[in-house]
């Protein structure tokens, strides 16, 4: 699919003149306009008839439109209805199992099933949103490729605040060796951070124990690993764990989270930079 003229294989429902472009300007007619028959780049309505076209093909194939918003956040909900506790935890406990071979609802079903214990409506509205989800994606698959590659690497980020009761960050990673995914984790932290960069390094120490533990349990499968390298978009979590030296911005994280500079002055595991859309 040629994606970048797209947008020339939209047709127009209402009439649109322009004017003779410049070099073409027809000598025997220089007054006259033409009447487009599909869009034009630069036309207003450009986008809106290509989507109307899009939609309209979508839902001929038998597509049909998911209503939640992406900036939902889900919350205690203390005057909601309360629903059945039975159906909701069996309901979770299902998705919980299925994370382990569906990856990107981890973060979803992590989320839902912290009120496990005070459900909701609400929160039994987003598990059915869970559930169309896998329906409409189950013939999905992680693809595994054979490769000599079998250098291990890791991707670390932290959601800052994003939960809405007690306003603490959620930490997540995942693992690669060579070009397949092997392993991967949603947590959320214990404790409150105070910066997104407290948040980012503190997530960057919970991926490099991981990282850590895998080399050893390849080990023991005669894969040796020599440097593994953890990526992280974020450079102040990356300067921290570069700096020995105790100061006002790290004084009061957890000692346990300082493993990180550890492994990064030894050179077990550096700690690079990735762009945010990589």
């Amino acid at each position: 699919m040629d994606v970048k003229s797209a947008f020339l294989n939209r047709y127009l429902n209402e009439e649109f003149y322009v004017e003779q472009p410049k070099g073409f300007v027809d000598r025997s007619l220089p007054n006259h306009v033409y009447r487009l028959k599909k869009a034009l780049d630069g036309l207003k309505q450009t986008r809106r008839a290509w989507y109307e076209r899009l939609t309209q093909f979508l839902d001929n194939g038998g597509h049909k439109r998911t209503s939640t918003a992406t900036h939902l956040k889900l919350t205690k909900d203390e005057n909601g209805v309360a629903i059945d506790q039975s159906l909701y935890k069996s309901m979770i406990g299902s998705l919980l199992y299925l994370t382990a071979s569906i990856p990107d609802i981890t973060f979803v079903v992590g989320v839902c099933a912290r009120y496990h214990s005070e459900q909701k409506i609400s929160h039994f509205t987003q598990v059915n949103q869970i559930l169309k989800y896998i329906n409409s994606t189950n013939d999905y698959g992680i693809m595994y490729s054979h490769s000599e590659n079998s250098v291990l690497i890791g991707y670390c980020d932290a959601d800052w605040e994003g939960s809405a009761n007690d306003r603490k960050s959620t930490s997540g990673g995942c693992f690669f060796m060579g070009n397949n995914l092997i392993s991967w984790f949603i947590k959320k932290q214990n404790s409150a951070s105070r910066s997104i960069a407290e948040a980012e390094y503190i997530t960057a120490g919970s991926s490099c124990s991981q990282l850590v533990w895998m080399k050893q349990m390849l080990k023991e499968y005669n894969v040796e690993q020599d440097i593994l390298t953890l990526y992280c978009y974020n450079l102040s979590s990356i300067n921290i764990s570069k700096n020995p030296i105790q100061h006002s911005r790290t004084k009061h994280i957890d000692i346990r989270h300082h493993f990180l500079r550890d492994l990064v002055e030894d050179k077990v595991v550096p700690l690079e930079h990735v762009d945010t859309e990589e």
